[in-house]
């Protein structure tokens, strides 16, 4: 069983990774872009039943920041 996890950052909390992308894609020409949020993805290759509980214990206790970032977590 796979489950994938997305995780990026709380509306409001800056995102300097973000607005540096922003900048470079502006460089590039690319003038549409108003705005970047960049954030991560992990996936993860689980044994046969661990429930999504699981995954979410393990998002809020090692994998994402609660503070400053959320997560979704997607069964496969």
């Amino acid at each position: 069983m796979k489950a994938r996890v997305h995780i990026m950052l709380k509306t409001g909390v800056l995102d300097p990774q973000g607005e540096a992308v922003r900048h470079a894609l502006g460089s590039l020409g690319f003038d549409g872009v108003n705005a970047v949020r960049q954030g991560k993805v992990i996936e993860l290759d689980l044994a046969d039943g661990t429930d999504e509980a699981t995954v979410n214990e393990m998002c809020e206790r090692l994998l994402a920041n609660t503070v400053i970032e959320s997560y979704k977590v997607e069964i496969l």
